[in-house]
């Protein structure tokens, strides 16, 4: 009996997919160009939107809970997406829900460009993080399907590399773009390409992977690594009161993410009060973003043959030393020292915890752990954001974001030092 002409379709894509790296190069490299735009996308906000935020956004300068609310508010939307991302991808597929991403964001730079109060900034951001949350998850978990399981390691390294170091080099580009174009004109510009950009090459470069996803799947259920079906209620339960190991990484994804907090809201309005121009201010904070980039190209694929535990403890500690130091510190050589410091220290931990809980997931539910660590993880966001804001506004000043900072970030370690056995990555 002749097969469907769409089963058949199937049969012969299952018997071309492999997994590896080198296998499925073109796909990965063109998920890397994702990524790349992604973080060019966040990125754009991290100098102009703080650092001119009473100037162009009508921001009073001492009002700091405000300052903070547009990165609380990307936190909770970006959070939610995280989530949510893994199960939507397993529907309806990674390129779809990519291209909803990017779609969402198609907005932000007229909103950018036409805002007449803070209020505004803050809806763009609501729309800044659902394109974060499913885009920057998607790049991610396709370039997993692609890979072989041996090598997530690697592929969060070179994932987050390439985010990052588009953040680094966004946040000094669209200082440029300011100065030649002003807040907005620039910022549109500078977003509205990049946005474009990203939807173009997802619509007609990129191939769906929930192909390679399912043949994941298939050997781990033939070396009879499965575990029972499990709703995203369970596996949130699991992930984050049951299983030890999930917390600590849980955990410590959250408390990261107030030092990306702290650099994104506070680090370019303290770099302006000590007399620093935009673009001073800009080149120090692309620093941290560079080095955190293109560190991980090492710190990735190090996991993979040392272990990730004390990449990750080490990394949280190095950030904290980072941030202590700046406030004790003056003059744009120490402080360009110190962002490195921080950069250095998010490059050891950042890729290490995502391939730590990948370490700790079944096959099938990989997708849905991921995204439950980055709820937690982008959850800092809000948490960190909330708690200097308030602090800031109260003491009226810019210090008590740093000392609680890196308190947090030292014990956060510790608490991964003491949970987590020394080789996790089996």
């Amino acid at each position: 009996m002749p097969q469907p002409e769409s089963d058949s379709v199937i049969n012969r894509v299952e018997t071309l997919i492999g997994h590896g790296i080198n296998a499925n190069k073109h796909q990965f490299g063109l998920h890397l160009v994702q990524i790349f735009l992604v973080g060019l996308t966040v990125g754009m906000t991290r100098l102009v939107v703080p650092g001119l935020a009473e100037s162009e956004f009508g921001l009073a300068d001492d009002a700091f809970f405000l300052l903070a609310s547009f990165v609380v508010v990307f936190g909770v939307v970006k959070a939610i997406m995280n989530l949510l991302a893994g199960k939507l991808s397993e529907t309806y597929g990674r390129k779809t829900v990519l291209l909803w991403g990017w779609l969402v964001a198609l907005p932000i730079p007229f909103m950018l460009l036409y805002a007449p109060n803070w209020n505004w900034i803050i809806a763009a951001t609501v729309l800044l993080g659902f394109n974060q949350g499913l885009c920057w998850s998607m790049a991610l978990n396709s370039k997993l399907d692609l890979a072989n399981t041996s090598q997530k390691g690697f592929v969060n390294g070179v994932n987050e590399f390439s985010g990052y170091a588009a953040v680094g080099l966004a946040g000094v580009s669209t200082a440029y773009f300011v100065e030649l174009w002003g807040a907005r004109e620039g910022l549109f510009i500078f977003s509205l390409t990049v946005i474009v950009s990203g939807l173009l090459l997802a619509k007609f470069t990129i191939v769906e992977s929930l192909p390679w996803a399912k043949l994941h799947n298939d050997n781990a259920v033939a070396a009879g690594h499965i575990s029972e079906p499990q709703t995203l209620g369970q596996l949130f339960r699991t992930a984050t009161l049951e299983n030890k190991q999930l917390i600590a990484l849980n955990q410590a994804g959250l408390v990261e993410k107030f030092t990306d907090a702290l650099v994104w809201i506070f680090l370019p309005v303290y770099f302006l009060s000590k007399n620093l121009n935009l673009i001073e201010a800009g080149a120090i904070i692309a620093v941290y973003g560079v080095v955190w980039g293109a560190s991980q190209l090492i710190t990735g694929p190090l996991s993979d043959k040392i272990g990730r535990k004390g990449l990750i403890v080490w990394g949280m500690w190095f950030c904290a030393f980072g941030v202590l130091a700046i406030p004790l510190s003056h003059g744009v050589v120490w402080w360009t020292l110190e962002a490195a410091l921080i950069g250095l220290g998010m490059a050891m931990l950042y890729p290490n915890l995502g391939a730590a809980v990948g370490d700790f997931s079944p096959e099938q539910h990989r997708a849905s752990f991921i995204g439950i660590y980055r709820f937690w993880r982008d959850s800092g966001y809000a948490f960190g954001a909330l708690a200097m804001g308030l602090m800031a506004q109260m003491t009226q000043d810019l210090l008590s974001p740093f000392w609680f900072v890196g308190i947090a970030m030292l014990f956060s370690g510790l608490v991964v030092h003491i949970l987590i056995p020394k080789h996790i990555n089996t």
